[in-house]
């Protein structure tokens, strides 16, 4: 059968979703040039395809303009139709960026970090997911026989990742059932955001190919293992040089990073709805499940919603280059770059008003009383998305950090989405969502 190769552009939505138009490779360049075409009310589509509001209505043209520093072409050898797409940005007509462009909010916050603080913003995304396409044997956490019941798929996954150049660094078989992790190299700025959208969708295109199917939703059953997306950030200076570390700072943090953390954990309860977006979510994040409930720093510690990673004790060891905090408050449910994107200007603020380092916790919040919590600065995050939402609509200030247009549609959008899940169950809810991520 004669084919003419496709390419696809695609932008990341407020569903967490990557949509596109496809045009021939032939017009490439072209392409580069022009882009595709695109519409404002298409970022009001929910996860599953349904628009239950829009402010826009018929209204308006875009253009999603290809980058092609991100382009894909993976050929999986097995006489499938390659894989062939590149990640864009939304403007207007007139060639501005648009509010609602992701890509375009991330790349101005990272801008914005890098010309006030002279830091780099050097981040990867740890991801999990589970594979319905393999057979489940009780005990195999973490274990070498899971591995081998994944059959082909790690091998194939990890060859279109390094085809990707997305550069692969673990793949391992998770705690719950059916559930994998998948690590990447930090990449700088926007780039890292990118290459969570190719571990994604890439782990889709494998799973499609050996009949299977790979879900990244924050739930897939009620009482299950949740799955998270973990961003692991630290920043080089304008000299290049490591900025994160500092041995005399607390707990290894140097003062810029630490005031960084800071800003993050103070608006944390408000910006939980932007970096964990879906009912689901809040399925996820209670206390006592290995996952984030309250907005703590942590040393070492897999429950705080900013953990201080581990680094090595060795003579010799390279600790600055290393060194990392964790955002542990987030899953797959949210597109990487306003995540991302949203915690770089949470974190500016942070350092634009010189926050202290606020102190690590050691003990679990959720056995302390309101007192000792309060004495850290330490708070119980929402419990629902809605209660998420109610604490971002009401926050000081969040026009700064979601300016233009992008803060009140998005509200709209994700009321829209909780609308379309009422009065389903806990099942029903996470079946919807893990059919979609």
């Amino acid at each position: 059968m004669h084919r003419i190769p496709l390419i696809t552009a695609v932008t990341s939505d407020f569903a967490g979703q990557t949509r596109g138009k496809g045009f021939p490779a032939t017009e490439r360049d072209e392409r580069l040039e022009k882009g595709v075409g695109w519409t404002f009310t298409n970022t009001m589509i929910n996860c599953w395809g349904q628009i239950p509001a829009t402010p826009f209505g018929p209204l308006g043209d875009l253009v999603l303009i290809p980058d092609p520093a991100t382009e894909v072409e993976v050929d999986f050898g097995d006489g499938s139709v390659a894989e062939r797409f590149m990640l864009g940005d939304l403007h207007h007509m007139d060639g501005s960026p648009w509010d609602c462009c992701l890509r375009n909010y991330l790349r101005s916050a990272v801008n914005d970090l890098q010309r006030e603080t002279g830091q780099t913003l050097i981040a990867a995304f740890e991801h999990e997911f589970h594979d319905d396409g393999m057979g489940v044997r009780l005990g195999d956490s973490y274990s070498l026989e899971k591995v081998r019941l994944a059959g082909e798929f790690p091998e194939a996954y990890l060859y279109a990742l390094r085809a990707a150049d997305a550069e692969p660094e673990t793949f391992l078989p998770e705690y719950g059932a059916n559930q994998f992790e998948v690590t990447v190299k930090p990449g700088r700025g926007v780039a890292a955001a990118d290459r969570a959208i190719v571990v994604r969708q890439l782990a889709h295109a494998t799973a499609v190919r050996l009949g299977r199917k790979v879900s990244f939703s924050p739930m897939v059953s009620p009482g299950g293992a949740g799955n998270g997306v973990h961003i692991h950030m630290s920043f080089r200076d304008r000299e290049r040089q490591p900025a994160a570390y500092d041995a005399n700072g607390p707990h290894g943090l140097s003062e810029v990073m630490g005031q960084f953390a800071a800003g993050i954990l103070r608006r944390l309860p408000a910006i939980l709805a932007v970096t964990a977006p879906s009912a689901a979510s809040y399925l996820r994040l209670k206390p006592n499940a290995w996952s984030s409930s309250f907005n703590n720093l942590g040393y070492r510690d897999r429950e705080a919603a900013i953990r201080i990673c581990p680094v090595s004790d060795r003579a010799g060891a390279h600790v600055a280059g290393a060194f990392n905090i964790e955002f542990r408050a987030g899953d797959a449910s949210a597109s990487p770059y306003l995540q991302l994107g949203i915690l770089v200007r949470a974190g500016l603020e942070g350092i634009r008003d010189k926050l202290p380092v606020p102190p690590s916790t050691s003990s679990d919040p959720a056995a302390m009383s309101d007192d000792e919590r309060a004495a850290v600065g330490v708070e119980r995050l929402p419990a629902t998305m809605c209660e998420a939402l109610d604490r971002l609509e009401a926050a000081e200030g969040i026009g700064d950090l979601m300016p233009g247009d992008l803060f009140g549609t998005y509200v709209m959008h994700k009321r829209g989405e909780l609308v379309a899940l009422d009065g389903l169950d806990a099942d029903e809810i996470c079946r919807r969502y893990a059919e979609v991520y």
